[in-house]
């Protein structure tokens, strides 16, 4: 993890930053959205900082108890009326930018930078993965396309880009050829009122709360799971999340427990007998330390940033392979109570007050840069 240790900043010198949110649909952006939930509320609570959020007006009280600037703009998650969403903030980009004019730094934690910053701005775009490089065959066209102006233009443009994970940051550099030093390592944080331990009995099921998006791999975790059945009759899969009925009749033994509370996932990570994480990409992967903080043995991908997350308190597959899937569930149920100790002090690495830290580390450092580089007169 990036050991970040703030200097002491000038009162004059305390960084404005507009957190520009305008293209936030509550509840539609995953992780994404868990990032910038937690790292805004303890920004806009930091008296070193001024933090102004700004949000579509249907967003209104997203993040209770922090001040937000709400815009005469609507959002959506996906498909068309998301694009039509976005085409509304850039036709208002001149009066949304005015509502900004009095910060120097644009923060874009969901990294669609819209309304663009003014010249005089410094510009942040946060990016939590480089998927729709790596795995470009798990994209449509179309959305290659938008990421292509929407991701990719935006990392390259941006005075400082902020990610998630050591894996995204090197793989930033690879393909979109941003140098080293413009990018900031955050890695995120988990609950731990939420996510508090439990290491003594657990129940009979495996866990995996995911989208059914294309690179969380259901299918390979579905025949991996039979595997698991032949030796484990009793055994369970309960899934949570959303458009999970995308999968059609789910196997014998498998149960969707829907759309869950954070109170809701909390107990299911302290009761399960493991969480199985077949995931073919992750840019963090917040399940699996989510997981960890609560006791709960890791079976996870050996793919993208998770061993780097993990490391040794998981056991790992091949996401590919359904007998490696299986082969990994159950080193991880005969390892359940040492790896749930091991969980525990890995996840305990992992705040949000630290990731938090860095982006004002960051906004610091980027307001002294522009004040050193601005002629006195």
């Amino acid at each position: 993890m990036n050991d970040v240790t703030p200097s002491p900043t000038n009162a004059s010198l305390r960084p404005r930053v507009a957190i520009a949110l305008l293209t936030l649909y509550p509840g539609g952006h995953g992780g994404g959205e868990v990032y910038a939930k937690e790292t805004v509320a303890r920004l806009a609570r930091d008296p070193r900082v001024d933090v102004r959020v700004h949000l579509p007006r249907n967003a209104a009280g997203w993040n209770g108890g922090v001040a937000e600037e709400l815009a005469p703009v609507t959002s959506s998650a996906s498909g068309l009326r998301r694009l039509l969403g976005m085409a509304r903030v850039v036709l208002q980009s001149s009066a949304l930018r005015r509502s900004m004019r009095g910060a120097s730094i644009v923060h874009y934690p969901l990294t669609v930078p819209i309304p663009s910053s003014l010249r005089s701005q410094t510009s942040i775009v946060s990016i939590a993965d480089t998927q729709h490089l790596d795995l470009p065959e798990l994209f449509h066209p179309f959305e290659r396309l938008f990421r292509r102006f929407a991701y990719d233009r935006a990392a390259r443009r941006a005075d400082a880009v902020v990610t998630i994970s050591e894996f995204t940051k090197a793989r930033l550099v690879h393909h979109l050829g941003i140098a080293p030093d413009r990018i900031t390592v955050a890695h995120l944080g988990y609950d731990p009122v939420d996510f508090a331990p439990n290491l003594g009995e657990r129940g009979d099921f495996l866990f995996y709360p995911a989208r059914a998006w294309r690179h969380k791999n259901h299918e390979r975790l579905f025949a991996a799971f039979a595997l698991v059945r032949e030796r484990h009759p009793d055994m369970r899969l309960v899934l949570s999340g959303g458009d999970l009925d995308k999968l059609g009749d789910l196997p014998q033994g498998v149960e969707w427990a829907g759309h869950v509370s954070r109170e809701e996932l909390g107990v299911l990570y302290r009761s399960a007998a493991a969480l199985v994480f077949p995931s073919l990409y992750e840019g963090f992967g917040l399940p699996p330390l989510e997981a960890m903080a609560a006791g709960c043995p890791v079976a996870a991908s050996a793919s993208g940033s998770i061993p780097e997350i993990c490391a040794d308190a998981a056991v790992y597959f091949d996401p590919e392979d359904p007998t490696s899937i299986a082969d990994g569930v159950d080193e991880a149920l005969r390892l359940g109570s040492e790896l749930g100790a091991r969980g525990v002090e890995r996840a305990a690495t992992f705040t949000w007050e630290h990731c938090s830290d860095v982006h004002r580390a960051l906004y610091e450092r980027l307001a002294r840069s522009t004040h050193e580089a601005t002629p006195a007169g």
